[in-house]
């Protein structure tokens, strides 16, 4: 099932999400319903408090960039009760979008490498160093279970420049190929 993208505005994206435990309800289904919610709106991550669950569950698939980047081939992925320990590496920046703010694109400052403890959708635990392009997605997604978005890491002469397009989706003015669902 497609579900709507909660839009900036939304208060369940400032929020810390929390832990959960195997016997969350209906894991599998919800796992399914975010794959298939990012998969529709051509993202390649999805953390739950951008469908307006304040738990620490993403879903990432890098695959459609297997064209340029062949070794995300087959590449789909859940992280539940993710955590970033450490940053790593050295501080690159490169342009990122995010579904909750659709329409703006800004350059962002990411270390290149992460080390990361998270659990699978088997609830199998997994720590690992992540370099490269993972790493930005891993960081990215990983800030909405903080209750931070991308803009946090602007400079605030480049937030200026963007406050009309976030006011209007505070208006719930927003033009996108997906469900959203805004404040208003």
């Amino acid at each position: 099932m497609i579900l709507p993208i909660y839009v900036y505005g939304q208060p369940v994206l400032r929020k810390v999400a929390e832990d959960i435990t195997p016997d969350y309800p209906n894991l599998k289904e919800l796992i399914a319903n975010m794959h298939e919610t990012m998969d529709r709106s051509d993202g390649v991550g999805l953390a739950a408090p951008q469908i307006g669950l304040p738990i620490r569950v993403v879903v990432v698939n890098l695959d459609v960039l297997s064209d340029d980047m062949p070794e995300y081939k087959d590449f789909r992925r859940v992280y539940i009760n993710a955590h970033i320990l450490e940053d790593l590496g050295e501080t690159v920046s490169m342009e990122e979008g995010c579904l909750s703010l659709p329409g703006i694109h800004e350059s962002v400052r990411r270390t290149n490498k992460i080390h990361v403890r998270y659990m699978d959708e088997n609830f199998v635990e997994h720590d690992e160093i992540v370099e490269g392009y993972l790493a930005r997605v891993m960081q990215h997604e990983f800030d909405h279970l903080e209750g931070q978005m991308f803009i946090d890491h602007l400079s605030p002469l480049r937030k200026q420049m963007i406050k009309g397009k976030l006011n209007a989706m505070l208006k719930g003015k927003v033009q996108c190929s997906y469900k959203v669902k805004t404040v208003k």
